[in-house]
């Protein structure tokens, strides 16, 4: 287990930043007590930054319910005028949406007792049997057994949120369901379907009132207001040569018009640090917003792949694949976590209530950025600086 610190708030700011980006005035009056600790971090991120692997990144750390590191690092946009990375930054999570947005939902329907985990999908979708899928169970969707492939059809030219559903539910499965883990769009876009045929109300409107609100995020949501459109971190360039900000970087849910159930939410630091702290909470059974009971959160936590299996996933979230190097080199096996195509991750371990935020836009502008050895590096230094 990672020991407390015995700070509160310690703040590291890196290249291109300024020492009054939007933190609490709290934090900001703490920052001469910052911990050497964490001087490795701000290495990480600027040795990142020089290297060309992302143009900047918002970044926290917090432990046993305490935010205990927080850093600002490079640019927001490069091009056409560069800007300054601020806290305040809105993100394109990516497919952190499917653990922050869709899993969630589709578990409180299971805490509702609106289906079993082994049901089969085409039991609530008839539609979905189309191709000898009628074996797919929910569970296989959540942890990525289900045999589909990664994506949809993208070579053709199409557009709607129906055409994507009907491409999503025509799908042919590549293996047999239960076999082998294949990390697929597809079966999250079923899963936000499942959310909204079971509650009657589309994705985004689910969410926003049974997850964003009851857990008081002001920040976080699908289909951002043009007007925040200065505050969000610009992806890459699209089909038409313009880049991409504010409408989501997937080109799936972009079809789709921009809400989908694996990809399409933009969150900020602040938010993503609420929703973490309390979903550590209230999984080790304290008081917290967070909800979902302790108990489904530890079953969403907790290895739920077939038996035999070693690509280890729970409902939604990660623990032992190759898309785990999140977790570093210290972090326990128990840990668990979820990365956006974006460059935006969060790693959680349950054991000393820990969370690692990495918020980047590394796809801007041109899709080259590559940080997947920053999130190992700042996950091990992490770990090392709260032991």
């Amino acid at each position: 287990m990672l020991p407390r610190p015995s700070r509160r708030i310690f703040l590291k700011t890196g290249i291109a930043c300024t020492s009054l980006y939007a933190v609490p005035r709290a934090a900001r009056a703490q920052t001469e007590r910052a911990s050497p600790r964490f001087d490795s971090l701000t290495t990480i991120f600027e040795n990142a930054i020089a290297d060309h692997k992302t143009p900047g990144a918002v970044a926290a750390v917090c432990s046993g319910g305490q935010t205990v590191w927080t850093g600002v690092f490079g640019l927001r946009a490069t091009t056409p005028t560069p800007e300054p990375m601020s806290w305040s930054t809105l993100f394109d999570m990516a497919s952190l949406t499917k653990v922050l947005i869709t899993a969630p939902a589709i578990m409180q329907l299971y805490e509702q007792g609106k289906f079993g985990l082994d049901d089969t999908v085409a039991r609530y979708l008839p539609a979905f049997a189309a191709n000898g899928k009628q074996h797919i169970t929910i569970r296989h969707l959540l942890t990525h057994y289900s045999g589909l492939p990664p994506d949809v059809d993208l070579t053709a030219p199409w557009a709607g949120k129906q055409t994507g559903l009907n491409l999503a539910l025509n799908a042919t499965s590549i293996h047999k369901p239960g076999s082998i883990f294949v990390y697929s769009d597809i079966n999250f876009l079923i899963l936000g379907l499942l959310v909204e045929t079971f509650s009657g109300m589309p994705l985004d409107q689910y969410a926003a009132q049974n997850i964003l609100s009851p857990l008081g995020l002001k920040r976080t949501f699908f289909l951002p207001d043009p007007a925040l459109r200065p505050s969000i971190a610009p992806t890459q360039y699209d089909e038409r040569g313009l880049i991409l900000r504010g409408d989501v970087h997937d080109p799936t849910t972009r079809r789709m018009g921009g809400v989908a159930g694996h990809a399409g939410l933009f969150s900020c630091a602040d938010d993503m640090l609420v929703y973490a702290k309390a979903l550590l909470a209230r999984r080790a059974g304290k008081a917290s917003t967070f909800p979902l009971s302790p108990q489904t959160l530890v079953l969403m936590s907790t290895p739920q792949q077939p038996s035999g299996k070693t690509d280890i996933r729970g409902l939604g979230w990660d623990i032992a694949t190759h898309y785990s190097t999140p977790r570093g080199a210290v972090f326990p096996p128990t840990s668990y976590g979820h990365t956006g195509f974006t460059g935006t991750s969060l790693w959680l371990d349950p054991q000393s209530e820990t969370a690692v935020l990495i918020l980047t836009n590394r796809v801007h502008p041109d899709g080259k950025g590559n940080v997947v050895a920053l999130r190992r590096d700042v996950a091990t230094a992490a770990a090392l600086a709260l032991q």
